[in-house]
C-alpha cells in the first residue's frame, strides 16, 4: 500500500495501467531533463512506458525507492544527492557500479534490485560522438570526488596514453590511482594537486581536460589562470560536466583557443545506456541520442 505522502513524491505506477513506469529520483528534481529525454527515446522506439519524477526528502531515499518498486515500478535513474543511497539500496551491483562507488541506474529483475552506473559510458560516448580521440590521448581529469570516480573506468578503457587526476589535495586523487591502477591498460595514471598545474616545468598541455568538480555551480573555476595557460592550447578540448551555462572553466579554455563543450551530451548518452538496460539492447538502433540532444539544445 502506497502512502499518500509517497504518492505526492512520484508518479504512482498503478495510475498507468498497461505501461511500464520509470522515474528519476533526486532532490531537487524539478530541473531534470531526464523525463524529456526518456519520453523521446520511448517515442523513437515505440515503447509503452511512462517516465516521471521523484523527490524524496533528504534521508528518505530508501523508503521512497522501496515504495516505488513495490508498487510496480520497473526502473529508476538516480541523481544528486542519492547515488550513494542507491548503491546501498541495490542488492546486485554491476562491475562498473562497484568501481564507480555509486549507482545512477536501478531496475528490478527476478525480484532483485540491480544497480549500475552509466555516467562514465555516457561521457565517453559523448566525447567520441564529438570526434574526440581518446586512444593515445593525454587526459586531465579535474577533481577526485564521486563524479571523477564514476568516469575513470570507462576513460581508461579507451586506452589513453596518459591520464592525470588533479585535486586540491593529493589524498583523494592518490586513492583513485590505487583503485584504478589495474585498469590502466598501459596508460600512465598519476595524481597531482591543482597547484602543481601552475608549474610550467612540470605541466605540459593536454589533449582533453575534463572538469569533474562542482566549482561551476558557484561561477568559479577549479584552476587558476596560470594553470589554464599551461594546460590549454588551441588543439585542446575542454569538457565541463555541468550543463546549461558557460562556466568559468569553459571561458578559460575558450580564451586559450581550445574547443569547449558542456555536459548535456553526457546526460543524454548516459540516459540512453540506462534506457537500453531497461528496455533491451535490441533497441540500440531504434534510438538516436544525438537527435534527442539536438532537440534539447534548440
Amino acid at each position: 500500500m502506497i502512502s499518500s505522502e509517497s504518492m505526492d513524491l512520484y508518479t504512482d505506477p498503478k495510475l498507468f495501467s498497461g505501461m511500464d513506469v520509470y522515474v528519476v529520483a533526486g532532490n531537487p528534481i524539478a530541473h531534470s531533463k531526464s523525463p524529456q529525454i526518456h519520453a523521446q527515446f520511448a517515442l523513437q522506439s515505440n515503447q509503452a512506458m511512462h517516465y516521471g519524477s521523484l523527490q524524496p526528502a533528504l534521508g528518505a531515499f530508501t523508503k521512497a525507492a522501496q515504495d516505488f518498486f513495490a508498487a510496480g515500478g520497473k526502473g529508476m535513474n538516480v541523481t544528486v544527492p542519492f547515488k550513494l543511497d542507491a548503491q546501498a539500496f541495490a542488492k546486485v551491483l554491476t562491475a562498473r557500479a562497484q568501481l564507480a562507488g555509486a549507482v545512477n541506474t536501478l531496475w528490478i529483475q527476478d525480484e532483485q534490485i540491480y544497480g549500475d552506473n552509466t555516467d562514465g559510458a555516457g561521457l565517453v560516448r559523448d566525447l567520441l560522438a564529438q570526434g574526440i580521440a581518446l586512444k593515445g590521448a593525454r587526459i586531465l581529469l579535474l577533481g577526485a570526488g564521486g563524479a571523477a570516480r564514476g568516469v575513470l573506468g570507462p576513460l581508461l578503457e579507451q586506452s589513453p596514453k596518459h591520464l592525470v587526476i588533479a585535486n586540491r589535495s593529493n589524498a583523494k586523487a592518490n586513492e583513485l590511482v590505487k583503485i584504478f591502477s589495474e585498469l590502466t591498460q598501459g596508460a600512465n595514471l598519476e595524481s597531482v594537486t591543482l597547484d602543481d598545474l601552475e608549474d610550467a616545468g612540470k605541466t605540459t598541455p593536454f589533449d582533453v581536460v575534463i572538469n569533474a568538480t562542482a566549482a561551476g555551480l558557484n561561477n568559479v573555476s577549479p584552476i587558476s589562470a596560470k594553470a589554464a595557460a599551461n594546460i590549454f592550447v588551441p588543439s585542446s578540448f575542454a569538457y565541463e560536466m555541468l550543463y546549461g551555462k558557460t562556466t568559468s572553466f569553459m571561458q578559460q579554455a575558450f580564451q586559450r583557443g581550445a574547443r569547449v563543450s558542456d555536459g548535456l551530451g553526457m546526460l543524454v548518452e548516459q540516459a540512453a545506456d540506462a534506457f537500453l538496460i531497461w528496455r533491451g539492447v535490441g533497441l540500440t538502433s531504434a534510438i538516436d541520442p544525438r537527435v534527442v540532444l539536438a532537440k534539447l539544445r534548440t
